[in-house]
C-alpha cells in the first residue's frame, strides 16, 4: 500500500512523539479496522481527515491521522492514543472484512 509522508511530517512525528515512518506504515498494514473520519468542526479539513488506531509489529499502539489524496493516505500525523481516542475507534470502527 502506498501511504504519503513529507519530509516535515517525518521530522515533526519523529521529534515531537518518537514515531517512524516504519512504525506509521505497519500500523496501516496491521490495522484491523477501517477508519475513522474526524468529525469535529474545529478539525474539519478539504479532503476530510481519517484516523485509525492499530499497532505496530512490535505492537506499539498508535493513532494515524491521515487525509486522502488521489486515493493514497497522506499522513498529517501519528502519535500513542490516550484511552479516549481507544474506546472510540473500538467501539465506532467497522473490522475490515
Amino acid at each position: 500500500m502506498k501511504i504519503n509522508i513529507t519530509a516535515s511530517i517525518k521530522k515533526k512525528i519523529l521529534a515531537k512523539h518518537g514515531v517512524t515512518e516504519k512504525e506509521v506504515k505497519e500500523c496501516f498494514a496491521n490495522r484491523d479496522r477501517f477508519a475513522l473520519r474526524d468529525e469535529r468542526e474545529d478539525h474539519q479539513t478539504d479532503p476530510p481527515s481519517c484516523w485509525i488506531i492499530a499497532e505496530t509489529n512490535h505492537l506499539r499502539e498508535l493513532k494515524v491521522v491521515f487525509v486522502v489524496k488521489d486515493g493514497v493516505p497522506a499522513v498529517k500525523t501519528a502519535y500513542e492514543p490516550n484511552p479516549e481516542e481507544v474506546r472510540i475507534y473500538n467501539s465506532k470502527a467497522r473490522l475490515l472484512d
